[in-house]
């Protein structure tokens, strides 16, 4: 078979990739080799905010007195909770499939490597190989776990994410290597659901990537609950064999060792890039991605990258918009997109992390601003002067800003709250219309919202505090 346009990989990269090149007029299909969705719908991003929602559901209730309500008997179902976020995933699943029919998108299941010619062999579960021809194709093949040497994951004593959403029961106690935001998300969902948690953090803080404020709060939160924290340390070995894992963890005081039922390690992604062709196709790659241009072109005309196996954050509305604007950058030379698209800004991508509280930043922290030479501007509201906040009962956390004082140019945000990754988007798209921080005081804020904290902060930085 010969296509315009082949992907490989159903991810958010390469199902997007393919319908924005089905709807443009090119005769598309997309190989995948387990579930159409790829880890973020199946096994990462929506798996896990559905068990994150029954978690904040289980805190609702156990907190039920605070508003009024009396609850009787109650308990988690650990069992019913992972059977409901698998039937999410599902859900999420199948609707990839009905998008594929909509947009007459062949799917072709097995596993892809490139080969000469511009051609494509896809070996199938039963072995079989097929090969098909495309004019361009797209690599989106996506991230696995990152596995550390000393840290070797057997799907049972020592566990990744994948395992973590599908634990046939419930630990009695778990150690998270990792304080990134599958670190986090996991610490909160499992300390729930009543697991003792112990996370386990190389770097002098939770949340390392956030601003330091927001890692202090995390981490003072955290601790208020009853997870326990240990920055400044990493596990050395693990000893799997008794009923129970022994980890030894090196910290600032010497070594310690730690036992649980479960070691989860959260220490980030690896990019899918083996055994795909790469190498006999002479593809450039460097420090494990594969490079690329603006226009995710690899140094081999006619194949093209995008997602967690390119330089860039690791997360799925990139590699969305990745694919959009690689899909369209081809079009547009063949006559078939109107316009040449505009390269991604990959300092105003927005990351949300959906722990609780949640966390949600884009652009510079306070540091890095200073750190860039900024003369800088930095307002903080806390949500415990929130009207909307007090009246929900979701008083942790704040929203920082921070200005350069020069222009007004609104260089980050940095937010820790109740549905905070649901406020963010106001801040990335003002800041893509350059805005400064004049026109967003002359902005209008709903009120009460939990939104308009954002305002706040801002009044803050310029010192025209009004609620606090």
């Amino acid at each position: 078979m010969t296509y315009d346009v082949i992907v490989i990989g159903s991810g958010p990269g390469g199902y997007v990739a393919a319908i924005r090149a089905s709807q443009l007029g090119f005769k598309t299909a997309i190989v995948e080799r387990e579930n159409l969705g790829g880890i973020c719908l199946n096994w990462g991003c929506i798996p896990t905010k559905a068990l994150l929602k029954s978690a904040q559901v289980l805190e609702y209730i156990s907190h039920a007195q605070d508003y009024g309500v009396s609850v009787g008997d109650y308990k988690a179902d650990f069992n019913a909770m992972i059977k409901r976020s698998r039937g999410v995933a599902d859900k999420m699943s199948k609707g990839i499939q009905f998008l594929m029919k909509k947009n007459k998108i062949d799917v072709i299941n097995g596993q892809a490597k490139l080969t000469k010619g511009k051609e494509v062999e896809v070996t199938g579960t039963d072995g079989k190989k097929s090969n098909y021809t495309g004019k361009h194709i797209i690599l989106a093949t996506g991230g696995r776990a990152r596995e550390l040497p000393n840290l070797p994951i057997d799907g049972k004593k020592v566990i990744g994410y994948r395992e973590a959403m599908n634990m046939p029961s419930q630990p009695e106690s778990m150690i998270i290597v990792g304080s990134g935001a599958i670190g986090v998300e996991f610490a909160y969902y499992y300390h729930s659901v009543g697991t003792k948690v112990t996370i386990v953090e190389f770097m002098p803080r939770i949340v390392p990537v956030e601003d330091e404020d927001v890692s202090r709060e995390l981490a003072r939160q955290y601790k208020k609950k009853g997870i326990t924290i240990m920055t400044d340390s990493s596990v050395e070995k693990v000893d799997t064999k008794g009923s129970k894992v022994k980890a030894t963890v090196k910290t600032a005081k010497g070594e310690e060792i730690l036992e649980a039922d479960v070691v989860l390690s959260a220490v980030g992604v690896s990019a899918n890039i083996e055994n795909i062709g790469l190498e006999d196709l002479g593809i450039k790659t460097e420090k494990g991605k594969v490079m690329v241009d603006g226009y995710y072109n690899t140094n081999v005309a006619g194949v093209y990258a995008i997602g967690d196996i390119v330089p860039g954050q690791a997360l799925a509305h990139v590699a969305m918009k990745e694919a959009v604007i690689c899909v369209e950058a081809f079009a547009q030379k063949e006559g078939k997109y109107g316009h040449v698209p505009e390269v991604l800004d990959y300092n105003n991508v927005p990351g949300c992390t959906y722990c609780s509280p949640e966390i949600a930043s884009v652009g510079m922290t306070e540091a890095q601003a200073k750190e860039a030479g900024y003369e800088i501007k930095v307002g903080k509201f806390p949500f415990s002067a929130s009207g909307k906040a007090s009246a929900a009962g979701a008083n942790e956390g704040f929203v920082k800003v921070v200005f350069d004082a020069k222009y007004g140019e609104w260089l980050g945000a940095h937010l820790i709250g109740a549905n905070v990754t649901e406020i963010i988007a106001e801040t990335v798209t003002a800041r893509k219309l350059e805005t400064t921080y004049h026109e967003q005081i002359d902005t209008i804020f709903p009120h009460p919202t939990m939104s308009e904290a954002v305002k706040d902060a801002i009044e803050v930085a310029l010192g025209e505090a009004i609620h606090i």
